[in-house]
């Protein structure tokens, strides 16, 4: 079964320097039906503008991803990272047993576009952390390629929870990608740019959809999208 979260129905909150919209309920945003899907708590689809940004502000126990697609977003913490997250990177914190950090546009001239997740993590009180990784475009085209998962590796982000990420970039109507669940296994689904066809039913940027009870997903471009895609347990 695919449960269709369309973009207009989502939360929203606007000021002068954001203009945000809540997947999931988040802040002053509140709607009993939409307080997460599995481990998955928050995607919030932000665009923040020139010299803007969030001040240091605290977090614990939490898997924090963040993922920009247009523009560049400075990034400082109290573990004492310094960066820059630009398209094709990813950007995880371990909020853990307390992190603080402050995020702001990094152009003065360009606003920036990005996503932030929140994965609530399989224990409380782990020691906090940070990491960032790039995955290039021309990798992503055509392929789903993983991008975080709870295990060891150098070549993804270590999001400390039964899930997996993964991202695809789909530029025409004849590029398709296709993921099995193993039993028991949910997922969500979240077109970022453009818009797909997932077992059928077009998405476009802003939706999002919860799948249970399904054994493949096939996406594919309609006729051109970034997607996200997160296995959970």
């Amino acid at each position: 079964m695919l449960t269709v979260r369309k973009a207009e129905d989502r939360g929203a909150s606007r000021i002068s320097w954001l203009d945000s919209h809540h997947t999931f309920s988040f802040s002053d945003y509140y709607d009993a039906r939409h307080m997460g899907f599995r481990s998955l708590r928050v995607i919030n689809d932000d665009t923040v503008a020139p010299a803007g940004g969030f001040g240091t502000h605290p977090h614990r126990d939490m898997e924090i991803v963040t993922y920009v697609l247009d523009g560049a977003l400075e990034h400082a913490d109290s573990l004492g990272t310094g960066s820059v997250i630009r398209p094709g990177d990813v950007q995880k914190m371990s909020a853990g047993t307390g992190i603080r950090h402050s995020e702001f546009n990094h152009s003065r001239t360009e606003p920036v576009h990005f996503l932030q997740i929140w994965v609530i993590p399989d224990r409380t009180g782990i020691e906090p952390g940070y990491q960032q990784l790039n995955f290039p475009h021309d990798a992503k085209v055509g392929k789903l390629v993983l991008v975080g998962a709870n295990e060891d590796r150098d070549d993804i982000i270590r999001i400390n929870q039964d899930v997996k990420m993964y991202v695809t970039v789909l530029e025409s109507a004849q590029q398709r990608v296709e993921h099995t669940l193993a039993a028991g296994r949910h997922a969500w689904i979240h077109v970022a740019t453009g818009s797909v066809t997932v077992n059928g039913n077009t998405l476009k940027a802003g939706d999002g959809a919860a799948i249970t009870d399904e054994s493949k997903l096939e996406i594919s471009g309609a006729p051109a999208g970034e997607v996200l895609l997160f296995d959970l347990g």
